[in-house]
């Protein structure tokens, strides 16, 4: 069940050891489709999930009136501000849904060093505009510390698979190539044999894998 708590969207167990926060992309509010998906898969493997939304895209809401995304950079303040704002106990992983995920990376080794969260993940990384492969927003993942998952549709616009394996990555980034999927991690289904469920139930099986090895590395003894 969803419960709205102020400027979050609540999911998965209240008691659940590994919180996660998620950002929604530059042009889809937290309750899209693809985002309510994510969500709910993922909460129903025991995570707590948290979604918010940046004040461009609150404004949005409550106006009616669609403003271009700010620049990413100029987003991780708000991030930051809304990690200290959710107070999770526990372990807290973040990222987020494309530019929210990017947002998140940008900060994430700093917290990481300070040890207020056990990794990254991020749902369909923009590595570079539509149509625009040498346009890269990968210089900052070249040096990345942080244990980072990123779950990717091998034909994803933004970053496909072939593109992908010719970047410079740091070591600590591990991708999850999802078989024909988009953006959003949809597949066609006549043409791999997956549909967007088989894939969503994918990433959450790697995501509690990939997280409770991270927990196990931060528990002492």
């Amino acid at each position: 069940m969803t419960i709205a708590n102020g400027k979050f969207l609540l999911q998965g167990p209240e008691d659940a050891e590994i919180t996660i926060l998620l950002a929604h992309g530059a042009g889809g509010p937290m309750d899209s489709a693809s985002m309510n998906a994510a969500a709910r898969t993922l909460a129903e493997s025991d995570f707590r999930v948290a979604r918010f939304e940046f004040a461009y895209m609150a404004g949005r809401r409550s106006t009616g009136l669609k403003k271009p995304p700010p620049r990413a950079e100029t987003l991780k303040g708000e991030y930051l501000a809304v990690i200290d704002e959710l107070g999770a106990t526990g372990t807290l992983i973040i990222g987020g849904k494309s530019m929210g995920g990017r947002v998140a990376s940008m900060i994430a080794d700093d917290l990481y060093a300070a040890g207020k969260i056990a990794g990254l993940l991020c749902l369909g990384y923009p590595f570079h505009p539509p149509g625009k492969p040498e346009d890269l927003r990968t210089a900052h993942l070249i040096e990345l510390k942080t244990p980072t998952l990123i779950c990717q549709g091998t034909r994803d616009q933004f970053g496909a698979r072939e593109e992908v394996s010719r970047y410079a990555l740091s070591e600590t980034i591990e991708i999850l190539w999802l078989e024909d999927g988009d953006h959003d991690l949809k597949p066609r289904k006549a043409v791999s044999g997956f549909t967007a469920a088989d894939h969503l139930r994918t990433v959450a099986g790697t995501v509690r894998a990939w997280s409770d090895r991270l927990r196990d590395r931060r528990t002492p003894g």
